[in-house]
């Protein structure tokens, strides 16, 4: 049973396609909205996502957007603007984020180079991160079945 919307993954490769630099606020919530659809599909992530309970706020600096993904209970929640009582901050540029959702910037030598902030719980991070590499494996595996 395929649940990904094949379009979206399409919309997703021409965005990767184009590079982080091109990618504007709107791929976030693209990307979300595939991890969200890939959780219920692929038992790597769905495992992952068993017992984790994060709240993260991205904070795009360059374009003044705010983001936030909630992974709880297995399920996937995202959307535009705040969250209350975010597990974790990072704030980057939209080139960063955007490279770093694409699976193009690996986010602890981005964190070590200064180009990610992070406040709040690193071990919630770097789970998340977890989920971002496992998300993107999955993205690979659906474009090759294409």
């Amino acid at each position: 049973m395929n649940v990904v919307d094949e379009s979206l993954v399409k919309e997703i490769q021409s965005m990767m396609d184009a590079g982080a630099d091109a990618a504007g606020p709107e791929a976030v919530l693209k990307v979300f909205d595939f991890f969200k659809q890939v959780s219920k599909e692929n038992e790597d992530l769905e495992e992952e996502l068993e017992d984790m309970d994060i709240a993260v706020q991205m904070v795009i600096t360059d374009k003044d957007k705010k983001f936030w993904i909630k992974a709880s209970e297995g399920n996937i929640e995202f959307g535009d603007g705040e969250t209350d009582n975010p597990s974790f901050t990072f704030s980057c540029t939209m080139a960063v984020g955007a490279g770093m959702l694409f699976g193009e910037v690996d986010a602890t030598s981005a964190y070590m180079a200064g180009d990610i902030t992070v406040e709040g719980n690193l071990q919630d991070a770097m789970a998340f991160q977890e989920i971002i590499e496992l998300a993107m494996e999955a993205f690979e595996d659906i474009i090759e079945d294409m």
